[in-house]
């Protein structure tokens, strides 16, 4: 192979960092060179990474394999001792070209593969401009890195440090470069994007940024957050909702469980209650809002009535896009010192759960039906909402704005007749 590939894993951050990678790799002169973003969220995100490392080798058997991530940051002798891996870069370390100009030759040993600092010893993330996200016709920006918190199933906050926000004025710009390169939809990503401007002058809130970012760049015609902590939205977030059409009509929560004790056994901040007023309020504000969601399955000392609160809060929330993982004790954190479930019950639960999340999701699309909307199309057919529900558009070209009426669903995205269309 010639050039730079990049194999990403995990969150919408991990896609934009993956782009810095590849404009970084690029500038120090590497080739000939695969790199591996990996994901540390769960067990099986690493034993993927892991698989894709090997076949990566099998591909591409003269290549540099280089892994990083927050995988790679929280157990680096795993993928250090790979044979198939040439380099171990940090999370910190992938993002400047002078760790791809210094990395170690061929056939070195483990701990020369090894170039990963301590991520709890970063204090600022230095903004980062990229021209594209390649693939994508929605573009993402990092506003935020790390977290403060310690919820007991998290190995996150080990493999990104603690939270640390880009400055305004860097949001701004990067948002400005991608807007003059054709992008109209922006997506504001972080770890815990919630707690943004805390570390900043002034303290400026994620609500208070989005507001700024819509007034200085009028060329956005579409803004997203990708995940929120629904206990730390500010009142400018609350006036975007209720006031604000560019500010798609989506949240997607770090809901985790419906149970207040397994709330407090997570070590999380709100309580089922808490979940319940939010979205009910959010609602009142703009009634087409639809809500995405995390929620895990199986957590240790979870009982069946527990369980069963996790599944009754997905439907009083009115959540149509449920995300569910069946808990995996990830080594180091509280949670995996816990009593653990068996595992078959665990599988058993995150599957009853999910068949809960396609009950929610049919109804939601069957809401739909009979609607216009307004869709951005992308690359392969496909189409969202302003409420981010997937619509069918095989016959729209890429990066095309259209309004559409929704004729009907198949229970996974909606079909559409289109009334009118422009490219964005």
């Amino acid at each position: 192979m010639s050039g730079v590939e990049v194999i990403t894993f995990g969150c919408r951050l991990n896609t934009y960092e993956s782009e810095v990678m590849r404009a970084q790799a690029e500038k120090a002169g590497l080739n000939n060179a695969v790199l591996v973003n990996t994901c540390a969220v769960t067990g099986e995100a690493v034993r993927q990474a892991r698989s894709a490392i090997r076949r990566a080798r099998r591909e591409n058997p003269h290549a540099r394999i280089i892994v990083t991530g927050c995988a790679a940051q929280t157990e680096k002798e795993t993928f250090a001792e790979m044979p198939e891996v040439d380099a171990v870069l940090g999370n910190e370390e992938k993002l400047t070209s002078a760790s791809y100009r210094a990395l170690p030759d061929f056939g070195v040993s483990a701990e020369e593969k090894l170039r990963v600092n301590d991520i709890m010893s970063i204090k600022a993330t230095a903004p980062q401009m990229i021209k594209h996200i390649d693939g994508h016709v929605r573009a993402f920006i990092q506003v935020q890195n790390g977290c403060d918190h310690r919820c007991t199933f998290c190995i996150i906050p080990y493999g990104r440090g603690n939270s640390r926000s880009v400055p305004m004025g860097a949001v701004v710009e990067q948002a400005r470069k991608l807007t003059e390169n054709g992008y109209c939809e922006i997506v504001l990503t972080g770890v815990d994007a919630t707690s943004y401007g805390a570390d900043l002058p002034g303290e400026p809130s994620l609500g208070y940024l989005a507001k700024t970012l819509l007034k200085q760049v009028p060329e956005i015609l579409r803004l997203r957050l990708s995940s929120i902590d629904s206990i730390e939205a500010d009142k400018h977030l609350m006036d975007l909702i209720a006031d604000e059409p560019r500010f798609m009509p989506h949240l997607h929560l770090s809901l985790q469980h419906g149970d207040d004790m397994i709330l407090k056994r997570m070590k999380r901040r709100h309580m089922r209650a808490d979940a319940i007023a939010f979205c009910h309020q959010v609602r009142a504000l703009r009634p087409e809002i639809a809500f995405g969601a995390d929620m895990i399955a199986g957590f240790p000392t979870e009982t069946e009535d527990m369980f069963e609160n996790a599944a009754t809060l997905a439907e009083e929330c009115g959540i149509s896009n449920l995300h569910v993982f069946p808990y995996s004790p990830r080594p180091g954190t509280p949670a995996a010192r816990m009593p653990q479930l068996d595992r078959g019950l665990i599988k058993q639960r995150a599957a009853r759960l999910r068949e809960r999340g396609e009950i929610l999701r049919h109804a939601h699309l069957d809401q739909m039906v009979g609607t216009e909307q307004t869709v951005l199309v992308e690359n392969r057919g496909f189409a969202h909402t302003n409420n981010f529900t997937l619509v069918a558009a095989p016959d729209l070209a890429a990066r095309t704005l259209a309004q559409v009426l929704i004729t009907g669903h198949n229970g996974k995205h909606l079909d559409m007749q289109c009334l009118a269309a422009q490219a964005a």
